[in-house]
């Protein structure tokens, strides 16, 4: 077995393990901390729309163009005066970009464009949007992510219980928010594609969550029938188990996206598919993250609320400190005290139901010999 395997037996069994729960001030403060930064860049610069939300025109050149990204920009500036994105395709062609221009008006920069870059008009294909489309679009995208957050915590609530339901939520929005705010920070412009995006990581971190919660709900049944391990603990169990798994997917998703990113959208130039690969590759790890550092760890603190809980750690600790005092104390045990009398309220060190193995005043007054 290679020694990530051997790990992630190690992890799954509980011979080892990292304690996120007692740690979970701490990601909840660096949450905290990348949530308020993302919240700022959408305050301060906003998101980039794109033409098919704000509406607009596209205009490509003909290929193997000789005029460089910085002149189409200005030519097209000055034709319009709006904001222009200019991106040099695979082909050599052009993509001209101009948002917020009026239908009638397109016409006008065409020929404009085609004087500057000294090509023919009929050469230059031109896309346009209305504005009206594109708030339909951007209304639709709002419905769509409004009715996937309703169904996911109702079918949470349903397969696991509501404390869950509400961590997932939580862990979603907390994906959503850093996405978008590493989207106003970089100033990549939101399509369509975008949006695609930031349903399918949804879908994912949701995904990575669901197999905790499953391990979570699986190792807490008739936990309040031992003495031997907390919520908290179990929580922390729960994710060690599944830890190497999530990394392994994680890593797995991550790779293609970043070909997508640095090589396609970097090297290659393809500006295109910029708007979709870093909604995945920012979504995707911070799914991971919120799944591992954020939902489980709010399950547990929600919990440990419950009377029941409580009751369950004081009886943990209890018996803790009362082991911890026995083997401490350097008097010998009495001669001739056996295992059955043992108190009848000691609990097996497993999570799950128990039967007592010995039973008290078994064998008590019978002489000794040959029993029939």
């Amino acid at each position: 077995m290679s020694k990530l395997g051997n790990l992630g037996a190690r992890l799954h069994h509980g011979e080892i393990g990292y304690d996120f729960i007692k740690n979970r001030k701490i990601w909840y403060g660096v949450s905290i901390l990348i949530t308020i930064m993302a919240i700022l860049g959408l305050a301060v610069r906003g998101l980039n729309m794109g033409i098919e939300f704000q509406g607009g025109a596209v205009f490509t050149t003909p290929k193997h163009m000789s005029t460089s990204v910085a002149q189409a920009e200005t030519y097209a500036h000055d034709a319009s005066g709006n904001e222009v994105i200019v991106q040099k395709l695979g082909d050599g062609s052009l993509r001209i970009q101009i948002a917020g221009i009026e239908t009638g008006k397109s016409d006008q920069i065409k020929e404009t464009l085609a004087k500057d870059l000294k090509v023919n008009p009929e050469h230059i294909n031109a896309d346009l949007v209305g504005p009206s489309w594109g708030e339909q679009i951007a209304n639709k995208a709002w419905q769509g992510l409004a009715i996937f957050m309703v169904l996911v915590v109702i079918y949470l609530a349903i397969a696991f219980e509501w404390r869950m339901a509400l961590a997932a939520l939580v862990a979603l929005i907390h994906d959503l928010t850093i996405t978008t705010g590493v989207y106003a920070l970089v100033g990549f412009e939101v399509t369509p594609g975008t949006v695609i995006g930031l349903l399918t990581i949804l879908g994912y971190s949701l995904y990575d969550t669901v197999v905790v919660f499953d391990s979570l709900k699986e190792q807490t049944k008739d936990i309040t029938r031992q003495t031997r391990w907390t919520y908290s603990e179990v929580a922390n169990r729960s994710i060690n188990g599944t830890l190497i798994r999530s990394i392994n997917t994680t890593v797995v998703a991550l790779l293609p996206v970043a070909g997508l990113l640095f090589i396609g959208g970097g090297v290659l130039g393809a500006g295109m598919l910029n708007d979709i690969s870093l909604s995945l590759f920012v979504g995707l790890a911070a799914g991971a993250y919120s799944s591992i550092f954020i939902a489980t760890p709010l399950v547990a603190d929600l919990k440990e609320r419950e009377p029941q809980m409580k009751a369950l750690r004081k009886r943990v600790l209890a018996k803790r400190a009362q082991g911890a005092a026995q083997s401490e104390s350097p008097e010998a045990e009495p001669v001739g005290s056996t295992a059955g009398d043992e108190p009848e309220d000691v609990a097996p060190a497993v999570v799950g139901p128990h039967n007592q193995s010995l039973s008290r005043g078994r064998g008590r007054g019978r002489p000794p010999g040959k029993r029939r």
